[in-house]
């Protein structure tokens, strides 16, 4: 007869280790949490043969670290000076990095290999920056060095991870063409300092290149550049070799984005701001008319809305000053379904409506009708019908509403299906508002006794939040009083433009004339304005900074 209590242990036993198992393995898959997140990048720990030796022959150079590394955007970020024609090849051997030399070097000659952001630790990518490797192949190594510091031109503060880089004088036709050899990067105080430099006259330039850009080739859509004018000699270390970057002003005109997006809006964005610019549809003629076209501040951004789509393609002329740049083409499919939604966006941030402020609806559509009989306004849940809505005189996608808003009372605006309507018969659906009007008392005045250094020149006056964000610009010239009335209280910030040209905004440089920006002076204090104060302050402009 079976033993049916010694099978019962046993398939008991075996079910324990079955789970057991189970659980272990679940167990290995899980990530440990927690921990400090590593970021120390790779150490040096030995270099063969070592680095800045003299006499160098050898065909290899080996670099071990502390950890395992790899190597990012290699061809982008690594380079030898003298260039040589079959460039050295990079391995990695475990903790270590071989360089192999393809070619052969020139005698008595120092050779810079200079890495850039090459190397990066595994898990964390935590750069290795400035890492470079010297030697000569005579007695001597080249140890002369320049060295300062890189801001930006307009907000005045310093920049990390710039280019820095210097040309020999005889190559500067190089630049925007061809990576640099000799280069390194500005540390977070903005300094940088380039080493084991030869005797001679070279350009120097800073770069901060925009997205998508690392190979160190100046490119003027997306990227900043700074430069001295006039070249450097170096024949002993140069210090205070200081710099500004900018966004240089785009010499050709160019397209740099255009859509046609589902809701039937052209979207047209150009590398340059635009005078007196204008859209025309030149075919087929007659979708030009009834077209709504609407630039931004800046002139660089056209939206185009045509109320004519039975076209299967469209060309479109982009002019300024009454002439034609551009034309582009747009096709749409024959089954396109466009989708429009009439949002009504209104300037009560947060659910307070500035006191000072009219009461501003805004669309993405043009507007072509509006209703005011599909308007509610409650005033502390009382309907108020005495409101006016007035339509912008000039812009076809904002409306205001008008009426005696009081302190301290909820104001709730139904805005019914069909209030308003925009091109094609959009309608906008049934939306609501709530909000208050905020309290004076939150808000402040500032007045300015300005004084110039020199009443001939002319200077812009601009105020700045915090975070350096444009509020309001005064073009002044000579002594003047500036109103800076009625704002939020808080901290701001004056910025002072040296306008030389006289055209009441900022220029930037430009790299093929040699000019610089125009200079920029900030008041150092940080203004912090209270609630409900108005103060008056003298504002001395100090003379602009000397080269």
């Amino acid at each position: 007869m079976p033993n049916l209590k010694a099978q019962y242990f046993n398939k008991k036993i075996l079910a324990v280790v079955i789970i057991s198992i189970l659980f272990m393995g679940c167990a290995s898959m899980q990530t440990p949490q927690g921990g400090p997140k590593d970021s120390t990048p790779p150490k040096i720990l030995n270099m063969t043969p070592k680095n800045q030796t003299r006499n160098f022959n050898a065909k290899k150079i080996t670099i071990e670290f502390d950890e395992y590394f790899k190597l990012v955007d290699e061809s982008k970020e690594f380079s030898i000076s003298p260039e040589q024609e079959r460039a050295p090849i990079l391995k990695i051997r475990s903790k270590r990095l071989e360089i192999e030399l393809q070619d052969t070097l020139e005698k008595n000659t120092t050779y810079t290999l200079n890495f850039g952001k090459a190397v990066a630790d595994i898990n964390e990518s935590n750069v290795v920056k400035n890492l470079s490797y010297v030697f000569s192949t005579g007695n001597e190594i080249d140890s002369l060095s320049v060295s300062g510091n890189v801001k930006s031109s307009l907000n005045d503060e310093f920049e990390k991870d710039v280019t820095v880089f210097i040309l020999p004088l005889a190559r500067d036709t190089l630049f925007g063409k061809k990576r640099p050899s000799i280069y390194t990067l500005t540390d977070s105080s903005g300094n940088y300092k380039l080493n084991n430099l030869r005797a001679g006259q070279y350009k120097i330039y800073a770069l901060k290149e925009g997205s998508g850009g690392g190979d160190k080739i100046y490119q003027q859509v997306s990227d900043e550049v700074g430069f001295l004018k006039d070249p450097i000699t170096i024949d002993k270390n140069l210090d205070n070799i200081n710099m500004q970057v900018f966004k240089e002003l785009a010499t050709d005109f160019r397209v740099t984005d255009r859509k046609l997006a589902n809701d039937g809006i052209i979207t047209i964005t150009t590398n340059k701001q635009l005078k007196e610019p204008k859209i025309t549809i030149t075919d087929p003629p007659k979708v030009d008319v009834g077209k709504f076209v609407h630039f931004n501040k800046t002139n660089d951004t056209a939206k185009v809305w045509l109320t004519d789509l039975s076209f299967d393609s469209v060309k479109v002329a982009i002019q300024d000053e009454g002439k034609v740049l551009q034309t582009l083409n747009f096709s749409k499919g024959k089954k396109d379904n466009y989708v429009r939604d009439v949002n009504i966006n209104d300037n009560a941030s947060g659910g307070k409506l500035n006191p000072y402020q009219t009461y501003t609806l805004t669309f993405p559509f043009p507007i072509t009708a509006a209703d005011a009989s599909k308007i509610t306004l409650l005033e502390d849940s009382v309907k108020r019908t005495t409101f006016q809505l007035i339509k912008d005189s000039t812009d076809f996608l904002k409306y205001y509403i008008r009426y005696p808003w009081k302190q301290k009372r909820t104001y709730d605006i139904k805005y019914a299906a069909g209030a308003f309507t925009a091109i094609f018969n959009a309608k906008n659906k049934e939306i609501n508002k709530t909000f208050k009007l905020d309290p004076t008392d939150n808000y402040t005045t500032l007045i300015y006794n300005v004084t110039v250094p020199d009443s001939s020149k002319n200077y812009i006056v601009q105020f700045l939040t915090e975070k350096k964000d444009l509020i309001k610009s005064f073009p002044i010239k000579g002594n003047t009083k500036l109103r800076f009335a009625n704002y939020p209280a808080g901290k701001y910030m004056i910025r002072v433009i040296y306008d030389e040209n006289r055209n009441a905004i900022w220029d930037t440089g430009n790299v093929k004339a040699g000019t610089q920006p125009e200079k920029v002076w900030y008041l150092k204090a940080l203004l912090d304005l209270k609630p409900n104060w108005e103060r008056e302050d003298p504002l001395a402009i100090p003379a602009p900074p000397k080269d």
